[in-house]
């Protein structure tokens, strides 16, 4: 029997001489007995882009969890949208089908039938938020018209041309070719007119909901500059952010003529402030047909200097198909930290896309210069070139897979956005716990700055001060924040009954958060974050701090009712809250039911193992939970639950069950992502799980082992080496693994180690239609 690596090796030594036909006809022989020949037959690729579709997760999902468990149909869809630029870019680029930045409403919608403009935004990719600070770039013809409603154009998909790096589409009301690509913090737009018209009107449009843009035309230059103030939400809802969108658009031939707009009012002036009502500007040109011309946005969170400034580092010329090769080269380069080999294109695009949507968030905040908004402060910056200051983590959602990811896949990335934690809590005195639109916020409950911390220094990041981080974990964790920093999204909401009960009492509401009760959801998360800082405790030698939190981590079981078999509301005296139905969301539970959050222990799965009355009763529930379509694919509190068969010594129903979240909650249409993707959560589940191993608890060196998907997979993990998953005998019907090795030694444990991947080598595994109940079944098979 040859192995991939014993081929290699002869393979590269025949490859010193000339090859006779007959050593050729071997070599082929030797291939196919392998079971390799589809790889012979596919070269290896650097063009991991072409099997990205932005246009995935724009629709409504399509799935049956989706429809059983959603409730807003903001949740029925995947909240994404066809996002141009860079990896991580501050601004990407989109076509415009919905105009304003309201709550819940995504720029762009597959659905929808006309094109507004192309908008430079800084939604949050997957989610219910909003945008902010964003502007919006339409060109037209005939007489200038102000109202999005009425200058908008239809489009076909059939004439969309969308990737990561570019997208096109002609607006076919005007028959206008238009593209557009990106850097961060640039975009640079073409609008191709194949008709000739006397006035072809740019209109320029800051997207402010509180109509508080300003604008002013530099006539001289052929160039617009501006601002749309950033405001909060949730917590401080409504007020000033202390940051604004700035931009500075320039033209690349001299307009007739322009002048602004205000709340719906045209006018030759050349400067306009909102005030409370829409403003915005335009430019006009006469135009023969395949006239071109093109703009180019530089943005900035801190100055219009700063826009203008970033505008000329990242483009200085106007060379559309060099910027555009640019965003491609990094996106390739991004995107082939995982490199698949297999023949499904479908499957590849799936999971491209799902990697793609994992790196729009969090986004860059500094300029090139370094300089960056102060967080939580008003209208101040800092600098620093030791790191990119990032902006917009979606923490309750991201702690799960998608720093993970990043820890894994892009180490330096992950680095920058801790050092980024560290200086958001040195600005604002707190590690904050749902950081967006650069200030606090308590959008969604616990604490899990913690756990991102965590999992990168125990996962071998370095480059950042652990003891101080360590110091706001710790604040985080024991002191009691005031009213005016609870109000302001600051500290941990109901600490001090945490501390006293070791839960939270269903008599402390929490009225000054989003989300006001959910005492159980509150005391589980709280306990996982525990974990996560006597981790960090652990590893800076704190022995005292790490028993502490190793202790408090065990809260979980201080509310589980060994009579229903659930996590349950309890009051203050000891007693349970009122008749439980687990099937339902209840009010101390967050956007899930009982029986989601039951399982809501990923720092100690054993201890739950053996509270839920051991393996054989725990594996029954686990049945009964997907058997009854409970499991919500949806939201991001059930991701971990399919893996968990492992820990009842089943690992086979592990693999039948992601094998099955994985067919039929994704596909390759816009409604293939069951409802939002949370910024990249979604998306982040299908990668690891793809791969064959998912984190299941953060702050831990593991990955707990599931059913890859693909023939081959390879991980460039730095210093010329790769770390490389092979599943022989793959296919849509052998989902269980057989037999697995690596590095060519019988291994039998259902988990990864971190330093596994990072050493490099390789990992098999025998793949068939039955499942092997003899492998990894036993409890020194998983992690303690």
């Amino acid at each position: 029997m040859y192995t991939f690596e014993s081929l290699m090796i002869g393979y590269n030594s025949v490859k010193k001489y000339r090859l006779t036909l007959f050593r050729l006809f071997v070599l082929s022989f030797i291939w196919s007995s392998c079971g390799l020949a589809g790889f012979a037959q596919q070269p290896p690729t650097t063009n991991w882009v072409q099997y990205v579709d932005p246009l995935i997760g724009t629709g409504l999902a399509t799935t049956a969890s989706a429809k059983a468990h959603s409730e807003a149909q903001s949740e029925l869809k995947g909240q994404t949208f066809p996002a141009v630029g860079v990896p991580f870019g501050m601004t990407h680029w989109t076509p415009q089908t919905r105009t304003t930045e309201r709550k819940c409403i995504s720029p762009y919608y597959h659905a929808d039938t006309k094109i507004s403009g192309f908008r430079g935004s800084h939604w949050m990719s997957g989610s219910c938020t909003q945008d902010y600070g964003s502007v919006t770039i339409m060109p037209t013809t005939g007489a200038v018209e102000v109202n999005p409603e009425k200058y908008a154009s239809a489009f076909s998909h059939a004439t969309e041309k969308a990737s990561p790096a570019a997208y096109a589409v002609n607006l076919t009301s005007y028959n206008i070719d238009a593209e557009i690509t990106a850097t961060s913090r640039t975009g640079l737009l073409q609008f191709r007119f194949n008709q000739a018209a006397e006035q072809a009107p740019l209109i320029i449009y800051p997207n402010s909901d509180e109509g508080q843009a300003q604008l002013s035309i530099d006539v001289g230059k052929n160039e617009i500059s501006g601002y749309n103030p950033v405001h909060r939400i949730y917590q401080g809802q409504g007020k000033p952010a202390g940051f604004s969108g700035y931009f500075v658009i320039q033209f690349s031939k001299p307009f007739k003529t322009a002048g602004t707009f205000r709340d719906g009012s045209v006018s030759t002036q050349i400067t306009v402030t909102g005030e409370g009502k829409s403003a915005g500007g335009y430019v006009t040109y006469a135009v023969q047909a395949g006239d071109i011309i093109k703009v180019k946005v530089g943005t900035s969170f801190t100055s219009i200097a700063e826009a203008r400034r970033n505008l000329e580092a990242e483009i200085p010329a106007w060379d559309l198909n060099k910027v555009k090769d640019a965003a491609t080269a990094a996106w390739n380069k991004a995107l082939g930290s995982v490199q698949v080999r297999d023949n499904n294109t479908e499957k590849k695009t799936i999971f491209y896309t799902a990697l793609y949507h994992t790196m729009l968030l969090p986004r860059v905040y500094s300029d090139v210069s370094g300089t960056y908004p102060a967080f939580a402060q008003q209208y101040k910056t800092e600098r620093t070139n030791d790191f990119e200051f990032h902006g917009d983590f979606s923490l309750w959602d991201t702690y799960r897979a998608v720093h993970p990811l990043y820890v894994l896949l892009q180490p330096e990335r992950a680095r920058a956005m801790v050092s980024t934690l560290i200086s958001m809590s040195e600005s604002g005195g707190w590690l904050p716990n749902f950081p967006c639109w650069n200030s606090y916020t308590s959008a969604m409950i616990a604490d899990h700055g913690a756990s991102v911390i965590a999992d990168a220094y125990i996962k071998g990041i370095r480059g950042f001060d652990a003891e101080k981080a360590y110091r706001y974990m710790r604040k985080n964790a024991l002191e009691p924040a005031g009213p005016e920093d609870y109000a302001d999204g600051r500290g941990r909401r109901a600490l001090p009954s945490y501390i006293k009960y070791g839960y939270i009492p269903m008599e402390d509401s929490v009225w000054q958060a989003f989300h006001k009760r959910e005492q159980v959801s509150r005391t589980l998360e709280y306990a996982y974050d525990d974990f996560a800082v006597s981790q960090l405790a652990k590893a800076l030698g704190k022995e005292q701090d790490y028993q502490l939190f190793l202790k408090r981590s065990n809260n979980y079981k201080n509310i589980y009712d060994s009579q229903s078999g659930f996590m349950r509301g309890r009051h203050a005296d000891g007693s349970w809250y009122k008749d439980i139905n687990p099937n339902k969301k209840e009010i101390y539970i967050t956007e899930g039911t009982p029986w989601q959050y039951t399982y809501s222990v990923q720092q100690d799965v054993p201890g739950l193992v053996t509270l839920m009355g051991g393996k054989e009763k725990f594996g029954q529930r686990l049945d009964a939970f997907f058997d009854q379509k409970q499991y919500w694919h949806g939201n991001e509190p059930g991701h971990h639950i399919a893996y968990l068969f492992n820990y009842a010594d089943t690992p086979w129903k592990t693999q039948r069950r992601v094998n099955e979240i994985i067919t039929t909650e994704y596909g390759s249409g816009p409604g293939g992502i069951s409802g939002n993707d949370d910024t990249g959560q979604t998306s982040a589940w299908y990668v690891f799980s793809a791969m064959g191993f998912y984190p299941v608890t953060p702050g831990t060196p593991y990955y707990i082992i599931g059913t890859p998907q693909f023939k081959e997979i390879s991980l460039p993990v730095g210093h010329n080496r790769s770390f490389r998953i092979r599943a022989e005998n793959l296919s849509p019907a052998n989902i269980y693994v057989q037999s697995a090795t690596l590095n060519g030694k019988t291994y039998n444990n259902a988990y990864l180690r971190h330093n596994d991947i990072l050493t490099g080598g390789v990992l098999v595994f025998k793949m068939g239609n039955v499942p092997n109940k003899r492998w990894a079944t036993t409890t020194t098979s998983m992690p303690k």
